[in-house]
């Protein structure tokens, strides 16, 4: 078989398995020696510890919950811009892309994923957040390190969640940066829930023998089973805005270190993001996409699925 034969029935794999189950899995992942370099210079940036957090007294004094993560001008990745060839000119990743998404697919959104350890949380912090369910951490982060994602476990979500009145017409890309294990905060992605389309936050799951049964609101009903990404270093997958996902706390005694890519294609472009968004049942955007917040952006549902998972 030519290596462009392979090259085709690799691409084509990426959009019948969006189809299919939601997600993508990169058989041969990406370098993991550059992997291992990002990983050690990122690392060398900081202590990945309670060095992080604010204390309780200096959050309460002035608490924010908003405009605490990784943006333009603020994001350590764009550090290592010339770096990162080894995912974003990964023959493999750029030929799945393009299949999803045309040619002049756009970069919407990149950055360091940080599940923190329970050894690193603050007990008091630990005791605020417990049952939360989604525990992004930056409110709590000095401000000088809010240049990274922190996170300590996350409900089963769509990434449309952060794209209120947009279609799905995006991917998510996750690339591990070193090995990571049942205990190393890894990702569960259930299977075919993309197939109901865009849904509220948070979504209505019922654990089942075989998985998740999953309800859309709307009179949908899906089973799903769970799928757990774990992986080497650079161990690679991609997933539709649809797709439910989710992670339980860090509870390895160190820091899982991942990138998280949004790609998205151009507005005149059709490509298999089209085919697979006309396969779902449900619609593809939302007004509202969650109603766990209060109006300072604080959790005011105290509710977490996927630790049951």
């Amino acid at each position: 078989m030519s290596t462009g034969r392979l090259a085709t029935q690799r691409t084509d794999a990426a959009v019948s398995d969006f189809i299919d189950r939601g997600y993508h899995v990169f058989p041969d992942g990406v370098d993991p020696a550059a992997a291992g370099d990002l990983l050690a210079d990122i690392r060398a940036t900081r202590s990945f510890d309670a060095a992080l957090f604010l204390t309780e007294a200096d959050f309460d004094a002035d608490p924010q919950y908003t405009g605490v993560n990784p943006r333009p001008g603020r994001n350590l990745l764009d550090a290592f811009e010339d770096r990162l060839g080894f995912v974003e000119g990964d023959g493999g990743v750029v030929g799945a892309l393009t299949a999803m998404l045309g040619e002049d697919y756009v970069l919407l959104n990149r950055k360091i994923v940080c599940g923190v350890p329970r050894s690193a949380m603050p007990d008091w912090l630990r005791a605020r957040i417990e049952g939360n369910p989604v525990n992004n951490l930056g409110a709590w982060v000095k401000p000088t390190y809010r240049d990274v994602t922190y996170f300590y476990g996350i409900d089963f979500h769509q990434d449309l969640i952060d794209f209120k009145d947009r279609e799905a017409d995006f991917v998510t890309l996750y690339i591990y940066l070193h090995p990571v294990g049942r205990h190393d905060a890894p990702l569960f992605l259930l299977e075919g829930s993309h197939g109901l389309g865009a849904t509220v936050f948070p979504h209505d799951l019922t654990r089942s023998d075989s998985g998740w049964t999953y309800r859309d609101g709307r009179g949908g009903e899906v089973d799903c089973r769970q799928h757990l990404l774990t992986g080497p270093a650079g161990y690679a997958a991609m997933w539709h805005g649809c797709t439910l996902h989710g992670a339980q706390p860090d509870a390895a005694d160190h820091e899982r270190l991942s990138l998280r890519y949004l790609f998205a294609k151009s507005a005149s472009a059709t490509a298999g993001i089209d085919e697979v968004n006309a396969s779902l049942k449900g619609p593809v955007s939302l007004t509202a996409t969650r109603e766990d917040l209060d109006e300072t952006g604080a959790a005011r549902i105290r509710r977490n699925t996927v630790n049951a998972a």
